[in-house]
């Protein structure tokens, strides 16, 4: 099978890029034929404003681009993650007019939310789902500019009018139910969707002896509840947490966990850590859609204190691999840190609990069965319907 597989990285590279890279090294270990078709939004810093504006909402570039390596490489089906802001949905046109499936992982909300992320002045909003987003012009929801999520409301408003992303997107993969849920609450249609969860590899099997605190791993934002945690580890000063990441609300940590910041650290130090730790906290505000950082933990055989909220409900399951909190309730988190750290031999459980997760669901092997079927599905319901046509 050849895959041709498209992607517009981000200026500051996340996870998202991260489960890219892994699928396409993935798909090429089991040998698959695997192109990629990458933009940069570096690019976006040389290109005068309107030029930019029009590429997000349709690059004749990128479709151009498309039909040429449709010509060349003749793909089985096209694999898109992110299209925004320079790749554009005319590629899903452009792979129309060639006739190949194409398969759509959403890895965030962008299609119902021009935030991306259902988050306004600190809390949940759904406002914009299965209407058009005007109001996040009004509020300036993308980026705190009213003109940049014109653009973005723009888009959408363009390819809903026209159909793409009801008819041109063969098949959708959602990372998990709750996503999915949404999804189609915002009208995107329910008999197009997979479910299909991001994977990690891992080489060693997990020991639950000398294990101790907690760890955070992610951006240092707001959305991410940073704050929330910091204020937290006030409550529970007894209660060590190492913190990794970077972000805009730096200043704050280092002024919370002093040492125990340790900024950007590499892949194979965060899964090394994680083989030591008891638990780590993800104390996001805002919807999260997969992170990527439990099914680390959970193949480390780490189990996770998650907010209560969204997809994380279903993907921690509370008190088996791992707990829920209040989200933004610093005091409920506290809480459930200081009983973690009070009952070891329960937070071990948790995480043998988290590991079988791991083995059952998340693994490359499972993942690449997914994929595999998902692709196949694509490309024979593409051959029905053209056979119907």
């Amino acid at each position: 099978m050849r895959v041709l597989v498209a992607h517009n990285t981000y200026q500051h590279r996340g996870g998202e890029d991260a489960v890219v890279d892994a699928e396409v090294a993935l798909l090429r270990d089991h040998g698959h034929e695997v192109e990629v078709y990458a933009q940069h939004n570096d690019a976006i810093n040389n290109m005068p404003r309107a030029a930019a504006a029009m590429t997000a909402i349709w690059s004749q570039r990128s479709a151009g681009d498309i039909e040429s390596l449709c010509e060349r490489f003749q793909p089985d089906v096209i694999h898109v993650h992110n299209t925004f802001p320079l790749i554009s949905p005319s590629l899903y046109w452009a792979a129309a007019r060639r006739h190949v499936p194409v398969v759509q992982t959403l890895h965030n909300f962008r299609l119902l939310c021009p935030q991306a992320i259902f988050l306004r002045e600190g809390k949940v909003c759904e406002d914009c789902i299965g209407k058009l987003p005007w109001r996040a012009v009004t509020r300036k929801c993308y980026r705190e500019s009213a003109i940049q999520s014109a653009v973005v409301t723009s888009m959408l408003a363009t390819h809903r009018a026209i159909g793409t992303y009801r008819d041109r997107v063969t098949r959708y993969i959602a990372l998990n139910s709750f996503a999915q849920a949404k999804y189609v609450e915002g009208g995107l249609p329910a008999g197009r969707f997979r479910i299909k969860p991001n994977f990690v590899a891992s080489s060693a099997h997990p020991t639950w002896e000398r294990r101790s605190g907690g760890m955070y791993v992610g951006r240092l934002s707001s959305e991410k509840g940073l704050d929330v945690l910091a204020q937290a580890s006030r409550l529970a000063p007894g209660v060590g947490i190492d913190v990794i990441g970077s972000g805009p609300l730096e200043p704050l940590a280092r002024e919370a966990f002093g040492d125990r910041l340790l900024g950007f650290r590499s892949l194979s130090e965060i899964m090394n850590r994680m083989g030591t730790a008891e638990f780590l906290v993800l104390p996001s505000i805002c919807y999260e859609n997969s992170p990527r950082t439990i099914v680390e933990a959970f193949s480390s055989g780490l189990p996770v204190i998650a907010s209560r909220l969204g997809a994380l409900i279903d993907i921690v399951r509370d008190g088996e691999t791992g707990l829920l909190f209040n989200p933004g309730d610093p005091a409920d988190l506290a809480a459930k840190m200081t009983w973690a750290a009070a009952n070891p031999e329960q937070m071990k459980r948790m995480g043998r609990a988290a590991r079988s997760e791991y083995e059952a669901k998340y693994t490359p092997e499972r993942n690449y069965d997914l994929l595999i079927d998902i692709y196949e599905d694509a490309i024979s319901t593409l051959t029905r319907e053209a056979h119907a046509a």
